[in-house]
């Protein structure tokens, strides 16, 4: 055991071991490539720096060993580059920075809510749909890190066993409880694939809590993001997460270099109509950086986003999105109700009524049901249907 982990150890009063299984250590003295996802926040370098003594104990080659970031673009404290850059140079391994290139975080909330608004228009959608991701749907983890990175590492060492060293932790939350130490992904390399590449997701600090990390940082005299120590804030992401507490969204408001990007957020907040978080403006949590005008579209916003709601909850609850949607025709009576709450918000959003009565949107409904039945035909019933977001 390396001194490092040792004094961590000391510090904190408990013995924090690195988390790993027999696949792992085969993977190690196999010399597979060991990938370290870098964000710049303590969990991932602490988790890099003890996996990286951890290997060297076992005489793993570090030349097979490399540190990777995917950039989120404009989302990110401008500090997070230059962060992950450091940490890396400390570990002693190149790093590979991947990027989306479809564009950056807030160019896929942007590009979401277009998309929604398209799909409504084309009455593709039962309620209009949003820009943001959520807990339930979370494409800033999946389409801009998981997506970019795994692929990257695919191509990058194919025909190599891969394993991507990631510091999620079974204290951060419920629903990481079970994260496992060790898990095969099949994502980006199926198995019996051509090139034979073989790809695996490790968690070597899942059982650390967050104590065990600060100190280790301090054992080790790692750098800690200013996003902590300067502004306060209890973890890292993008500069505004869309699951980031109160008060870590009013940390964020702290640092200037993320005024202009809080003030594109709430514009976009404005233009939508749907708040950052579920019950939560952005242009909450800080009005004095708003001009004036960007803070009376914000009332205006709110008042569209209560209208909104309250139309869509009197639309026929019955023909909601259900798998396979829509579920089936409307009657008269609801097709002219789902026509009169649409035309008000197509009309907020300047969209084009394309099904203004009762009778037009009973005929959209039965042409996307002879359309999906047709589908189902050719694909066996496999498919999920129109409205997903």
């Amino acid at each position: 055991m390396s001194f490092a982990i040792r004094r961590t150890r000391a510090l904190t009063g408990r013995t924090p071991a690195v988390a790993a299984d027999p696949a792992i250590i085969e993977a190690a003295a196999t010399g597979a490539w060991f990938a370290f996802s870098l964000s710049g926040g303590k969990d991932s370098s602490m988790t890099a720096w003890a996996a990286m003594e951890w290997l060297d104990d076992l005489g793993h080659p570090r030349e097979r060993r490399i540190a990777v970031h995917a950039d989120l673009g404009r989302a990110e404290w401008r500090s997070t580059p230059a962060m992950v850059e450091v940490i890396a140079r400390r570990l002693e391994i190149p790093l590979l920075v991947v990027r989306r290139s479809a564009g950056d975080m807030v160019a896929r909330w942007e590009q979401r809510f277009a998309s929604g608004k398209a799909r409504y228009e084309a009455l593709e959608t039962y309620n209009l749909i949003g820009p943001w991701s959520s807990s339930s749907l979370r494409f800033c983890t999946s389409e801009l890190k998981a997506q970019v990175i795994g692929p990257a590492l695919a191509r990058r060492f194919a025909g190599e066993t891969i394993v991507s060293v990631i510091g999620l932790r079974r204290e951060e939350s419920p629903a990481r409880r079970f994260t496992p130490v060790v898990r095969e992904d099949h994502r980006f390399a199926k198995p019996g694939n051509r090139a034979n590449t073989r790809m695996m997701v490790w968690h070597p600090l899942v059982d650390w809590r967050t104590v065990d990390v600060l100190a280790g940082h301090d054992a080790c005299g790692l750098p800690l993001h200013e996003a902590y120590g300067c502004y306060g804030s209890s973890r890292l992401s993008c500069a505004f997460c869309v699951l980031a507490s109160a008060a870590d969204l009013g940390a964020a408001t702290r640092a200037q270099d993320n005024h202009n990007l809080y003030r594109h957020l709430v514009g976009i907040e404005a233009e939508s109509t749907f708040s950052f978080q579920p019950g939560r403006w952005l242009a909450d949590v800080a009005p004095h950086l708003l001009s004036n005008a960007l803070a009376r579209q914000i009332a205006d916003a709110k008042h569209a986003a209560s209208e909104r709601r309250a139309l869509e909850a009197g639309m026929p609850s019955g023909l909601r999105f259900v798998k396979g949607w829509p579920p089936r025709v409307p009657t008269r009576d609801e097709g002219s109700r789902i026509a009169a709450a649409r035309s008000v918000i197509l009309r907020r959003h300047g969209l084009e009524d394309r099904y203004p009565t009762g009778a037009a949107v009973r005929a959209r409904f039965d042409a996307l049901l002879t359309a999906r039945n047709a589908r189902d035909r050719q694909t066996g019933g496999k498919e999920a249907g129109l409205g997903r977001a």
